[in-house]
């Protein structure tokens, strides 16, 4: 569940549902998703989900390919997600360079737990993942760095994609970054771009996140995501800003 109504799941995992759609999908080739777009069109209930998918645009270096969840009669959520062929898959020969350290932040090991000013019932912001911030809390105003790590799989029994992991922590963007008080103003994303220009390694994702207000209603948040060996990718939300009625 997300933080804005206890009736409708959060973001996060809509996400990583939809990336574990997209990457299923069958390809001659190793390719890598390095854009996931999610479109949540609607609060999607907690209820049972019918996920689907389709090749919107078929080839050999460059694809395209759909996803949606829906309730059985209407689309709750869609994602389009861009995959390009590998061109070295054994990563041996066109891969950048990169170890540990990379001059990311620092570990999850170094930060720290703080309480969700919102949603008092169990959540996925307070249950289905564990945050530990190395800057900033969810109850203070401002940019932040966070790691996220799933404390459940996005499917029962099946352990996340590294691809599925990023989706899920970079939800938390616009969350974690808030510049507008969570018990008077509400700042919902319809919207989560994900970049990658490789898979996440290991269990923790981290989020150097910002919000940026514009004209009256709109914002967007931006996070840059890394893993313990260094930057992975950016992500992107838009975001609806309304006062609480």
């Amino acid at each position: 569940r997300g933080p804005w109504t206890p009736d409708a799941l959060h973001g996060g995992p809509v996400a990583a549902l939809l990336a574990g759609a997209v990457e299923a999908v069958p390809a001659a080739d190793p390719v890598q998703v390095t854009r996931l777009t999610v479109e949540l069109l609607r609060p999607v209930p907690l209820a049972p989900l019918l996920v689907s998918t389709s090749v919107a645009r078929p080839g050999r270096k460059v694809q395209v390919v759909e996803a949606t969840v829906s309730d059985g009669e209407r689309p709750l959520a869609w994602a389009r997600a861009l995959r390009l062929r590998l061109q070295d898959p054994d990563g041996s020969g066109l891969a950048a360079p990169g170890g540990p350290g990379g001059g990311g932040p620092p570990g999850p090991d170094a930060g720290y737990a703080t309480e969700a000013p919102i949603g008092a019932y169990r959540a996925f912001h307070n249950a289905g993942a564990e945050l530990r911030y190395v800057r900033g809390s969810f109850a203070t105003i401002g940019p932040a760095t966070v790691w996220v790590r799933l404390a459940v799989p996005v499917v029962a029994g099946t352990a996340p994609s590294p691809l599925q992991r990023a989706a899920a922590a970079a939800d938390f963007g616009n969350g974690v970054s808030a510049e507008l008080d969570f018990t008077s103003y509400l700042f919902l994303n319809p919207d989560l771009t994900v970049y990658l220009v490789r898979p996440v390694r290991g269990e923790w994702v981290c989020l150097d996140a910002a919000t940026r207000l514009g004209t009256p209603g709109v914002a967007v948040a931006e996070s840059t995501l890394s893993d313990a060996d260094g930057p992975v990718g950016r992500a992107l939300q838009s975001l609806l800003v309304e006062p609480r009625s």
